[in-house]
């Protein structure tokens, strides 16, 4: 990856960048509680940076891999409260004021790193995932610790709430999955478990028939109902969550849950076109975020 990817000054305070990427659901909203917009704010740069390391501009997995291994030696530099390469100060600064304030758990921000060096390994040897039950260890590495870092900053904790999180965040992820397979595959990322594949007569080892093929509508759609399934299983988390997080939550949950109504209304064929949320989705996103 080219060193200026994600080299940019920390303002002096060490405030985060304000989120400026295009994304489905809120991140560090006004309706986060005010004391967690800066930690909030500095676990989506440390997230988003790694990610666009793994998958953004032209460099060679060799290098990306390098600069991954670089940036997780950052990370542990930056926990201990040591300067590390220097190279992403908009990202560490504003995290190890977050880690010391809120006593961050370094294990999910390790976890992140581990999923995107999978990424990078995946799009390498152009492999994609065996099964549903492979693609949610992925997803129990590349989302699952968000929410799980976020549950601690609320300080909500527990087996069930942790369930339930884990649940929305593999939600969230699978859901992405589903809503870009027109902008992955053609990029070498393959998430269509090869089992579900074959179950609707996809060929797993032949990407390139994917989007023509007759089945693969019905095999999005299953995909669906998989994800919203796990969205719903999760979602009673929202009634853990106090005030102003809890109302972000609902409409993190309900921001999933209408992709997948843009996905059903192309007919599951996201292979071809690639859905998004609108203006106009707000005021149904509102409502269903009230009658939870």
């Amino acid at each position: 990856m080219s060193s200026d990817n994600g080299d940019v000054s920390a303002p002096p305070d060490d405030r985060p960048r304000p989120v400026d990427h295009y994304e489905n659901f809120p991140v560090a909203s006004w309706l986060c509680p005010p004391r967690l917009r800066q930690p909030v704010a500095a676990i989506y740069w440390f997230a988003r940076t790694a990610d666009d390391i793994a998958d953004e501009g032209n460099a060679t997995e060799g290098e990306r891999l390098a600069d991954l291994l670089t940036y997780r030696n950052d990370l542990a530099a930056c926990l201990a409260g040591n300067t590390g390469s220097g190279r992403w100060p908009g990202v560490f600064g504003p995290l190890g004021l977050a880690a010391r304030q809120f006593a961050l758990p370094a294990q999910p921000l390790h976890d992140l790193l581990d999923a995107f060096h999978q990424d990078v390994e995946k799009t390498r040897d152009r492999a994609g995932y065996a099964s549903r039950a492979e693609l949610l260890d992925y997803c129990r590495r590349s989302a699952d610790p968000v929410g799980r870092l976020l549950l601690h900053l609320y300080g909500v904790d527990g087996p069930a709430a942790l369930a339930e999180s884990d649940a929305i965040c593999s939600a969230l992820q699978l859901i992405n999955f589903w809503q870009d397979l027109g902008v992955d595959v053609p990029r070498g990322r393959y998430y269509l478990p090869a089992e579900d594949c074959l179950r609707h007569g996809l060929d797993p080892a032949a990407p390139a028939t994917w989007a023509a093929h007759p089945r693969a509508p019905a095999l999005v759609r299953s995909l669906c109902d998989w994800a919203r399934a796990l969205m719903l299983a999760g979602a009673p988390l929202v009634h853990r969550i106090p005030g102003r997080a809890g109302w972000e939550l609902r409409l993190v949950v309900q921001g999933g849950l209408r992709i997948l109504d843009r996905i059903a209304a192309l007919d599951h064929r996201t292979l071809q076109s690639r859905p998004t949320l609108r203006a106009a989705d707000a005021p149904v996103l509102l409502w269903r975020a009230v009658r939870m």
